[in-house]
């Protein structure tokens, strides 16, 4: 698969830094569609693996939902570039999410998301992390963006 947005360009827009980067790669950008698909390769590696769990890693939910929030930063930095030009601070509200199985080591994560609503000032966004073309979270989530003073 390759990149539309690589690594550094992911690193430039997100206000998120290692070891706290849970996006490798932007795979496709639809404008018209309003939707992003991220690419996040799921690695003994990541340090939350070392104690989640020992003998039996599997990666926390609020990891998976913070990987599903960064895909929206990039699908709001991709939409509208004039603001997030401005580097601002992204804040979440609200997110409803369901998990339905675990994701391992090894997975290569796919994250889709999909703007409902997007402002100036933040968004409404429905998001899938899929393995193998399988659904394992599903969410809606409400975020916020603040101008930095």
């Amino acid at each position: 698969m390759e990149a539309v947005w690589d690594i550094q360009k992911i690193q430039d827009t997100l206000p998120q830094k290692y070891p706290f980067l849970f996006v490798d790669r932007v795979i496709a950008i639809n404008e018209e569609e309003k939707s992003i698909t991220c690419l996040k390769e799921v690695s003994i590696n990541d340090y939350f693996f070392q104690g989640h769990f020992p003998g039996n890693p599997v990666m926390p939910g609020v990891i998976i939902i913070e990987a599903l929030a960064q895909a929206s930063i990039l699908l709001y930095a991709a939409l509208r570039p004039v603001e997030a030009g401005k580097k601002p601070d992204y804040f979440l509200g609200k997110v409803d999410a369901k998990f339905f199985s675990p994701v391992r080591v090894g997975d290569q994560l796919m994250l889709e998301v999909k703007a409902e609503k997007l402002l100036s000032k933040g968004g409404i966004v429905t998001a899938e992390a899929k393995v193998d073309g399988e659904t394992v979270t599903s969410a809606r989530i409400v975020f916020g963006v603040k101008p930095r003073e």
